[in-house]
Formats: structure tokens, sequence, C-alpha cells
């Protein structure tokens, strides 16, 4: 077989009809996404999810529940010969998010200029499919729609 795969897990958390988003620069290019990131070699799905949101929101996350495994091709964006594969899971805080995110229904890509500048916010799932960056995302955004 010819090709790689990247395999990549989010983290959809609800909160009053709004779902936590990141506006991100990442690979030199501004993008909106759902919180979470890459597999690491060794690591279980859930395992990479809980790791990401300590990483990125010093959160712990519970009530993990696998929502949506890519189920048609997707080329991975920035990398040629890559197929991605992305897992989602609905899954709440263990405590209050702390800060408390705002509800801003555009993305905020102002302040971030460097690779690895994130900033995060809750949008109204009404808001949210147009947002998104990435085509998986945006069929996640449908799904949530129609919930």
């Amino acid at each position: 077989m010819n090709g790689n795969f990247t395999i990549r897990v989010y983290g959809l958390i609800l909160h009053n009809r709004n779902v936590l988003l990141i506006d991100e620069f990442q690979l030199g290019h501004p993008m909106t996404k759902f919180p979470g990131g890459g597999l690491e070699y060794g690591e279980g799905t859930i395992d990479c999810l809980r790791r990401e949101f300590r990483e990125e929101l010093q959160q712990e996350i519970r009530d993990i529940e696998h929502f949506y495994t890519t189920d048609f091709y997707q080329q991975a964006q920035f990398f040629e010969n890559t197929q991605l594969l992305s897992i989602y899971y609905k899954a709440e805080f263990t405590n209050q998010p702390k800060p408390n995110f705002a509800v801003e229904r555009e993305p905020d890509y102002s302040g971030l200029h460097k690779n690895g500048d994130m900033h995060f916010r809750w949008c109204p799932i009404e808001n949210l499919q147009e947002q998104l960056s990435f085509p998986i995302d945006q069929k996640i955004g449908e799904m949530l729609q129609c919930r």
C-alpha cells in the first residue's frame, strides 16, 4: 500500500446549544476546528483525547461517548499522499472550565500569528457549519444541527 494515514481525535463539548471551538494558527494557516489533535503511536483514542484536553485547555473530561468516525476518503489538507481519519467523541468537562469561554458567533484570528497560537470559544450550533475550516468538521456541524 502506498500512502500514509494520520489519525485525529476531537472532543465535542456542548453547553446550552453551543459547542466549544478553537480558533488556531497552525502550519502557517488560521483555522477553526473542534478541540483535539493527533493520535500518538502507542496511544488509545480516548487517552489521546484526554491528553489533548489537558495540554490545550488544562481540563479533565468525563462521560466520553463515541459520536462519529470518518466513513469516507478524506485527503489530509496539508500533507501529500496522506489519508485523514478523524474520530469524534462527545464529552463533558469534569469541572467548570477555567476561564469561562465567551460565546462568539464568528472566528477570532486576531492575536494568532505563530504556530500554536489558539483561542477557545463557545459557538452557537446554528452558526457552526460555515465557520469550520475542514470538510469532516463541517459534516459534524451538520450532524449537530440536526440533533
